[in-house]
């Protein structure tokens, strides 16, 4: 896929509030340090599209950015809200879930890990949430220029394997680094099949 176009929509403090239409949606979401803004840079070729800050948890609203005028991106707050107050986690919560649940244009959840670290509890109670609810997600694993071909590998089949503990099948996963570009291509070869397939039905 050429990404000719990007462009920033609207932010919404809740789903209700979201563009209106039909256009599938793809959102991007992970804890607050993950690389998230960086990514969907990279992805875009647009390299101040979202946000990106040295102190994380920049992203306080769901972001839509239209690409090519056929689709839109779709910048999530990052769960874990460490220096977030209680009521602040709350609300982010409450506006995450009811996006992912109740937005009939999401179109594929892709959720972004860091490669670097063993697999983190708050992300693997994510996953199995998105399953419960029956959401179509991806697994993106971050910054993978910062591990060597060995130490990587053992990251992936340590991932799989913890998710194929509670997962009879695994999702979709995909290797990326904002830096080298890496995944860019795969994952925007991704979305295009699931768009051809979209407009088929």
């Amino acid at each position: 896929m050429v990404i000719k176009t990007a462009t920033f929509v609207k932010s919404s403090a809740r789903c209700n509030q979201c563009p209106e239409g039909n256009l599938p949606e793809y959102a991007f979401i992970g804890r607050s340090n993950v690389g998230k803004s960086s990514l969907i840079n990279m992805l875009t070729g647009f390299s101040k599209l979202a946000m990106t800050s040295a102190k994380p948890g920049k992203t306080q609203l769901i972001n839509h950015f239209i690409i090519n005028n056929t689709w839109y991106l779709v910048d999530l707050p990052g769960y874990g809200f460490a220096q977030r107050n209680k009521e602040q986690r709350n609300t982010f919560r409450s506006m995450i879930e009811q996006y992912i649940t109740s937005r009939e244009q999401l179109t594929n959840l892709f959720v972004l890990v860091d490669s670097r670290l063993e697999p983190q509890a708050i992300d693997l109670e994510f996953i199995q949430q998105i399953g419960e609810w029956g959401v179509p997600f991806s697994i993106v694993m971050t910054k993978t220029d910062k591990l060597s071909g060995l130490k990587l590998q053992e990251s992936i089949e340590r991932y799989k394997a913890k998710l194929l503990e509670s997962w009879e099948e695994l999702p979709p996963f995909f290797y990326t680094s904002s830096t080298t570009k890496r995944g860019r291509e795969e994952i925007l070869d991704y979305i295009e099949d699931i768009n051809h397939t979209l407009h088929k039905n």
